[in-house]
């Protein structure tokens, strides 16, 4: 991205690297009177009334003071405390209801692909997250694909046993994907639409769809950075189950490594089990004189096997990837026209070619 295009007074533009189009499903069709805009914020909403007002005007109030131009998108997930009612309240926003719940992480989908904005933002909208400060975590996507907000404190829930395991879930990840991350679940990010359309069908309804579209950036090389914000005690009351969330949050990132770098889980099991059956061999060589039991043949064979399913795991995923990634956002780039030969040097074929004064 080169800079965006305001639709107020001119202000110094921001490079945000290069954006290609992609074929990837845009959500519902635009019109002709759509206009690409800079950033798109997108609120996933079940059973927030109460400070519904309030945390849109604070949004509202920290753009209209930036340079970007921008729209926000409601998605009502089914609320039934009367959200939906307020909702249709207030003007300037773009609304989609829900009939039913369908979970976090459809209705940020959905949200994402109805966006017009270069940039998408996630963000809740229970006074959580400083979401005054979207105008600066927009401009932290300099050179970026990705720009997570990394909480330093935990205001959540169950924290004596939502704390470990999410230590534990993000240690994982972090191995999983040979990456760093300090904060895997944040629900405060910016990104690239371009290149998050590409993935947003792998997304999954609930909670862990953040864990999945940071992993999703990561594991293929694009650029994710990490901008630590306060986190504060939610308004109103949380829709966190801490166990079953969490054994999700597990699951997903299992699943997506088996996806996207199988050979992450499956070599480490392989090599432990052939060590421990050359180990076994051994003994049975010095012990039994050379009379090899059954199991450890058994145990050669499952590590056989676990290789062998590892690379059938990678084949496929190879197979199923994307023929055609978007550019990850660029630091700089340079793009001039092509070096002919002077006319003397050309065939006669080529000179006749040329257009006739």
């Amino acid at each position: 991205m080169t800079g965006f295009r305001k639709l107020r007074e001119p202000k110094p533009s921001i490079s945000l690297g290069a954006m290609e189009p992609t074929s990837a499903p845009s959500g519902p069709p635009a019109t002709a009177g759509d206009e690409e805009l800079d950033v798109s914020i997108v609120l996933p909403v079940f059973n927030e009334r109460g400070h519904l007002h309030d945390e849109i005007n604070r949004i509202r109030a920290a753009m209209d003071a930036a340079e970007f131009s921008y729209e926000i998108i409601v998605i009502d997930d089914g609320s039934n405390d009367g959200s939906g009612e307020a909702l249709r309240e207030i003007d300037g926003i773009r609304l989609i209801q829900f009939a039913t719940n369908r979970g976090s992480g459809s209705a940020r989908k959905f949200g994402t692909r109805a966006s017009r904005g270069r940039v998408v933002v996630w963000t809740d909208v229970d006074m959580s997250y400083p979401n005054d400060l979207i105008p600066e975590l927009v401009r932290e996507m300099e050179g970026y694909d990705q720009v997570v907000g990394a909480r330093t404190t935990e205001e959540g829930t169950h924290k004596l046993a939502r704390v470990p395991a999410k230590f534990a879930i993000r240690k994982l990840a972090s191995y999983l994907v040979q990456t760093d991350i300090p904060d895997l679940n944040s629900g405060m990010r910016a990104f690239r639409r371009d290149v998050a359309l590409q993935y947003v069908s792998q997304l999954p309804a609930g909670f862990s769809c953040v864990t999945t579209i940071t992993m999703t950036f990561l594991a293929h090389g694009y650029t994710v950075k990490y901008w630590p914000i306060e986190y504060s005690k939610r308004a109103g009351k949380s829709k966190f189950h801490w166990w079953s969330d969490t054994r999700r949050y597990f699951l997903q990132v299992i699943r997506m490594t088996l996806s996207f770098d199988p050979f992450r889980v499956f070599l480490p099991i392989g090599f432990a089990l052939l060590f421990l059956g050359i180990g076994k061999l051994a003994y049975d060589i010095v012990e039994h004189d050379w009379k090899v039991a059954i199991n450890t043949l058994l145990i050669f064979l499952a590590a056989f096997q676990v290789f062998v399913v590892g690379m059938l795991a990678d084949l496929l995923g190879r197979a199923t990837r994307a023929v055609h990634e978007v550019q990850p956002a660029a630091i700089f780039t340079r793009d001039v026209s092509g070096t002919h030969p002077p006319a003397s040097r050309r065939t006669e074929p080529e000179r006749l070619r040329e257009p006739v004064a």
